[in-house]
């Protein structure tokens, strides 16, 4: 993005157009209203239903599920189109790419044509419930319980940090069906339609230092029935080894959006300094503004290079390795944190006003080295290999 002579060796003529689509798109239907959707804590839904229209949600979903059975790298061209508008207001990475990969997954043949179209199509928006107070990145130590009565299984407990889940229609909820302390062989998971289950309650919206127009929500569930078909894989206790193998690629994409906003940030900090004048000459003029910037433009280059190597190997049909997603996030997460602040740091004051897009990228990324896996357990799942 940043360098014209750099182009990732798995782009293609489709896949520019889809970025001339994703394009368009952003600046026409998000960015103008990104400051509205922040004050309403989320973003509105007929955005979400022209994304499903122009067959941007779910695009490397099979297309017998409703998705465009295109491959890892339109879901990157997605990312990286979001991120050239410094935008976390729809929410593409929680909503249309790793809530539909779970679901995915995890479902059955029959409970993928019962709901994955309307998701596809943006008329059902997916939330996945997995964390709970005490229970964030140790998935095994969850507290919500599912309890088997006839037909239907009974579901209680709390939920929290819940991306989307105030918009949600859909819900993917991780609980518990084995006794306490069995660990990881007791969770399972199910699909709760929340309009038509009165015992699942959203609490409250929680209020964050960023990414404010995805609304993050507690939620309670005090004896909330589903069918006995919505278990998901229809088999109980699978639940948390499912959910292992779909968290590779949230993983990946939180890293490529890190990259991404990396990169973006620099291209706006080489603007400013060009154009701020001060002491007689520009920002750029000072041998500093240059050293930062060819340090942070380095410092993205090999994030992005090794982005490109893991989204090519996907897109030749290559499994995505657990170390190579665990490393990729916290990696990506930590210099987009690194390289934001640094590049703000060159805007001085006016780089803490929330109007300028770098001070809004800088509140959005922190979060980033906390979600998908903190990245401090991350770098110990990556040490046990070695």
């Amino acid at each position: 993005m940043t360098s014209t002579t750099y182009r990732s060796p798995w782009m293609t003529d489709e896949l520019d157009m889809l970025r001339a689509t994703a394009r368009r798109f952003f600046e026409d239907e998000v960015a103008p209203k990104a400051d509205k959707f922040r004050a309403q804590h989320h973003i509105d839904r007929d955005v979400w239903i022209k994304a499903g229209e122009l067959g941007l949600l779910c695009m490397s979903i099979p297309e017998e599920y409703g998705g465009q059975g295109a491959t890892f790298a339109h879901e990157a061209v997605m990312i990286e189109e979001q991120a050239r508008i410094c935008d976390t207001t729809f929410g593409f990475i929680p909503g249309a790419l790793n809530s539909p990969g779970f679901f995915h997954g995890t479902a059955t043949h029959e409970q993928l044509l019962k709901w994955m179209p309307d998701i596809a199509a943006g008329k059902k928006m997916l939330c996945v419930c997995i964390t709970e107070p005490d229970a964030g990145t140790d998935v095994k130590a969850m507290r919500a319980t599912a309890r088997r009565e006839g037909d239907e299984y009974v579901l209680n407990g709390n939920k929290i940090f819940i991306t989307l889940g105030q918009q949600a229609d859909l819900a993917l909820v991780a609980a518990r069906t084995g006794p306490v302390g069995s660990g990881a062989k007791g969770i399972s998971l199910f699909m709760v339609e929340t309009a038509k289950t009165p015992g699942f309650k959203v609490n409250k919206v929680l209020d964050k230092i960023g990414q404010n127009a995805l609304n993050t929500a507690e939620i309670f569930m005090e004896d909330a029935r589903v069918p006995a078909e919505n278990l998901i894989g229809g088999v109980e206790g699978k639940g948390f080894f499912q959910l292992m193998d779909v968290f590779q690629r949230e993983r990946l994409s939180i890293g490529i959006v890190g990259i991404a906003n990396a990169e973006r940030a620099i291209e706006l900090t080489i603007e400013h300094a060009k154009n701020r004048k001060m002491l007689g000459q520009t920002l750029w003029d000072f041998q500093n503004t240059k050293f930062t910037l060819a340090e942070c433009l380095t410092e993205a280059r090999i994030g992005r290079v090794f982005m490109d190597a893991i989204i090519k190997d996907l897109v030749d049909g290559k499994p995505l390795q657990a170390n190579d997603a665990a490393m990729a996030k916290w990696w990506g997460s930590d210099k987009q944190c690194q390289i934001i602040d640094r590049c703000l740091q060159l805007f001085g004051g006016y780089g803490y006003i929330c109007e300028y897009p770098i001070a809004q990228m800088y509140m959005d990324a922190r979060v980033a080295k906390i979600y998908g896996g903190s990245n401090e357990t991350l770098k110990d799942l990556i040490a046990r290999t070695m």
